[in-house]
């Protein structure tokens, strides 16, 4: 009987089983796959992220720093509307390996992790959960006293617990240009049905470009589109599924939901890595598996620390669709020198972003 069974040893159940670990809880973790494979999310991240990477690993994960973005209302070749702090505003980091560094901090910490682990069924009882586990040579049954469900979109967990979806799915898609870039600035295009298409140079890494959109649009022809618009060819293509927003409720009477699973993502942009960890943390904070009541605790916890800013977040989104003329408008109001944290919309009404405006 473990404490704690995690399913998807991503950032969120990477995060949590550590610093469940930490705290002495024997917990175990499935990974169904190679960890950080396949490739499925951008390694652009702000730079709260390295407060949750042990900092030995910090110059092998680093490939580009990021000083602002250039917005375009059209392709490559159309004007740019800069928005910039004279400081690094986000990293470009390995992806896949940041996978693997957090996952070995986990193991450090005593959560016993594994690679090549499906599981493929979860069963909650009113004092345990119940996994079948499809390992590389055998299939078995594990028992917990709560289980994580950080398994993804898709979540599997989510569904044997019977807890609602995100409120909306995209469809996202990236590849890379391995030509080495060490440009400060990412590109933004508005021109994707209610989202956006990107570049972000990554130093030695090479050039990653994407988008996002919603289901029913051809999102592979709007890719081609964007890379022939650049010029380029690309390599190592994957797509996946990017949740938006998250349900009323990420729990159950044994289980919770964490990450992409939970919907705990930027409206704005898609990414979740900072913030599934956050909800990560409040939960190693918040949950005593022999307690599960505690399971409302982290359900008040991680919505107090992110609620806000998911929700400015959609506004913020709303923006990416509004007639050509507003958008101009308001790229002119706001573009030049930011004061905003890229995980943080709330921080539009800092004083230090009115400053910044005011210069």
């Amino acid at each position: 009987m473990y404490d704690f069974a995690v399913v998807g040893v991503g950032p969120a159940g990477a995060r949590f089983a550590r610093r469940a670990a930490e705290q002495g809880y024997d917990v175990v973790a499935f990974e169904s796959g190679e960890l950080g494979k396949p490739l499925a999310c951008s390694g652009h991240v702000s730079l709260d992220v390295w407060e949750f990477v042990p900092d030995e690993h910090r110059e092998a994960l680093f490939q580009n720093e990021i000083r602002g973005a250039r917005f375009h209302l059209g392709g490559a070749d159309s004007p740019a509307h800069p928005f910039y702090k004279h400081d690094a505003i986000s990293n470009a980091v390995d992806r896949v390996q940041l996978d693997r560094v957090l996952a070995d901090a986990a193991r450090d910490a005593g959560a016993d992790v594994r690679e090549q682990h499906t599981v493929t069924e979860v069963t909650e009882h009113r004092d345990r959960v119940d996994l079948t586990v499809r390992g590389p040579e055998e299939t078995f049954d594990v028992s917990a006293k709560l289980v994580a469900g950080s398994d993804g979109p898709q979540s599997r967990v989510r569904e044997a617990l019977g807890l609602p979806e995100p409120d909306e799915f995209l469809h996202g898609a990236l590849a890379f240009d391995p030509e080495p870039d060490h440009e400060d600035f990412v590109d933004v295009h508005l021109t994707v049905p209610e989202f956006f298409a990107w570049r972000i140079p990554r130093g030695e890494g090479g050039v990653e470009y994407g988008l996002a959109a919603a289901p029913g649009e051809d999102v592979p022809g709007r890719f081609d589109d964007l890379v022939a618009d650049y010029g380029v060819d690309v390599e190592h293509r994957c797509s996946g599924v990017i949740p938006i927003g998250p349900p009323d409720t990420v729990t159950s009477h044994r289980g919770f939901l964490l990450g992409d699973a939970a919907g705990q993502t930027k409206p704005f942009t898609g990414g979740g890595i900072r913030y599934g960890m956050t909800a990560a943390d409040a939960a190693a904070r918040e949950l005593d598996p022999d307690r599960p009541g505690t399971l409302a605790g982290y359900e008040r916890a991680w919505r107090d620390e992110l609620g806000r800013d998911i929700a400015l977040g959609h506004l913020v989104r709303k923006g990416y669709s509004m007639p050509e003329p507003v958008q101009k408008a308001g790229m002119k109001l706001f573009s030049g020198e930011i004061a905003v944290h890229m995980d943080q919309p709330t921080s539009l009404f800092s004083l230090d972003q009115v400053r910044a405006l005011l210069r």
